[in-house]
């Protein structure tokens, strides 16, 4: 199965095809493109399966804006996303879109010892809430609390 994995933000467009035999760390490939450029995401995936030469099942993006029902109007760019559309416009059978600090909230349970930098000691909680916090062109934040099972 291959997934596309992009991050959609005003100025650039980060993409990179992902396959389960390889692991989510390890991209079949990647590509940026200036996001200003493109009329939508749809035509930017396009040209990267085209650059690419792959067909993807799946595509799992963030984007920098509210993402509410499967759709999202992006901050710094005149794109409305909606998953359905984008689905139907690909063919690819699955498409999910996230806001960009929940996407990192959801990975901060998967972050390997290189990929931090410690600020205090001190000594994790197992299912502690978890907070991501990203000042910007706003304020974004995020937030993972433990429910039980995840």
């Amino acid at each position: 199965m291959m997934l596309v994995a992009g991050d959609i933000g005003g100025t650039t467009t980060r993409l990179a095809l992902v396959c389960a035999e390889s692991g989510a760390r390890k991209f079949v490939a990647e590509q940026e493109f200036h996001s200003a450029d493109f009329k939508g995401l749809q035509p930017i995936m396009q040209a990267f399966l085209a650059n690419t030469g792959a067909q993807a099942d799946a595509a799992c993006s963030d984007v920098a804006g509210p993402v509410v029902g499967g759709r999202a109007h992006l901050t710094n760019l005149p794109w409305n996303l909606e998953e359905r559309s984008l689905r139907q416009e690909l063919g690819v059978r699955r498409i999910d879109l996230l806001n960009d600090l929940q996407a990192i909230a959801h990975a901060v349970p998967h972050l390997q010892p290189d990929d931090t930098q410690l600020i205090n000691v001190g000594h994790g909680q197992p299912h502690a809430p978890i907070a991501v916090m990203a000042p910007g062109t706003g304020l974004g934040e995020s937030f993972l609390i433990w429910g039980g099972e995840r």
